[in-house]
């Protein structure tokens, strides 16, 4: 429930990006439907009814279900009187009084997620920037489900790989370590405070682990990007590699190290990193 909530944030976010973008008086859209080849529109902005609200379009129905069917963005003139697309859903769009409308699929590896629509009251062609500004907004949703599913993924891996308390240079501890890398260069980016909270709870644990007493974890106060920053530098990163993960600039992340190794008493990135283990903030 928690991730639908989420996931409900994202369109509608990308829905009042859409409008803002475009003009277009009228947006809406929805996901996939779990297990289901249909897409349920979840989301309304602009609209004057609610004729559109939980609509269920089935993949190759209507002008939505063919930018499901074929992957693609589509978009009609004139919705009602349009042979480019079958019309089970006349009803609801004439309810609304929608003419012109375009539909852009939510597609995340290859599979379609969910479409966002935007819509006129009046029957005009729908221009490509029109089309580009909605293209873009279904690519920010795009994005934000990448990153919620790498999140789970994660997750699951760290939940599996997390040592016990003596196996700190046990095989694997590198991916351990690598896996807490990529989760805390991932949390800043997750809007589900529940699943940022529980990324963040994991990579206590994973760095718990190495020092198992915990005795000086609470010695070194590290704010959470300088923590970010020395998790990238113990699995091996560049400074530029570390900015790029991070969506920082270089000079920022060499500016969180330098707090850190002050911080730590350190004078190089490996006396940090060891440092960093010893107080139980690294595994």
């Amino acid at each position: 429930m928690a991730a639908d909530m989420a996931e409900a944030v994202e369109v509608r976010g990308a829905l009042i990006r859409l409008r803002r973008a475009t003009g277009l008086p009228v947006a809406f859209g929805g996901l996939v439907e779990p297990g289901r080849p249909q897409v349920r529109i979840s989301e309304l902005n602009g609209t004057s009814t609610a004729a559109l609200s939980a609509l269920a379009v089935s993949s190759g129905n209507g002008l939505g279900g063919k930018a499901v069917a074929l992957a693609r963005p589509c978009a009609v003139t004139d919705y009602s009187s349009s042979r480019q697309i079958s019309h089970e859903y006349d009803v609801a769009v004439a309810a609304e009084g929608l003419r012109s409308v375009l539909a852009v699929p939510v597609v995340v590896r290859r599979r379609v997620r969910g479409v966002l629509y935007g819509a006129l009251r009046t029957a005009q062609p729908l221009g490509d920037r029109t089309l580009s500004a909605a293209v873009e907004a279904a690519r920010d949703v795009e994005q934000a489900l990448v990153v919620r599913d790498e999140a789970h993924l994660l997750l699951a891996a760290a939940r599996e790989r997390a040592p016990g308390p003596d196996a700190a240079g046990g095989a694997g501890w590198e991916q351990v370590r690598e896996a807490h890398g990529a989760l805390r260069a991932l949390a800043p980016r997750i809007v589900d405070p529940a699943v940022r909270a529980e990324l963040l709870a994991v990579c206590g644990r994973l760095a718990g682990a190495a020092s198992p007493d915990g005795a000086g974890a609470r010695a070194v106060d590290l704010a959470p990007r300088e923590l970010d920053v020395l998790a990238c530098v113990a699995a091996g990163t560049t400074n530029a590699a570390a900015a790029q993960r991070l969506g920082v600039r270089p000079e920022t992340v060499k500016g969180y190290l330098r707090s850190a190794m002050r911080k730590l008493g350190a004078h190089t990135r490996l006396e940090a990193v060891v440092a960093a283990r010893r107080a139980g903030l690294l595994p």
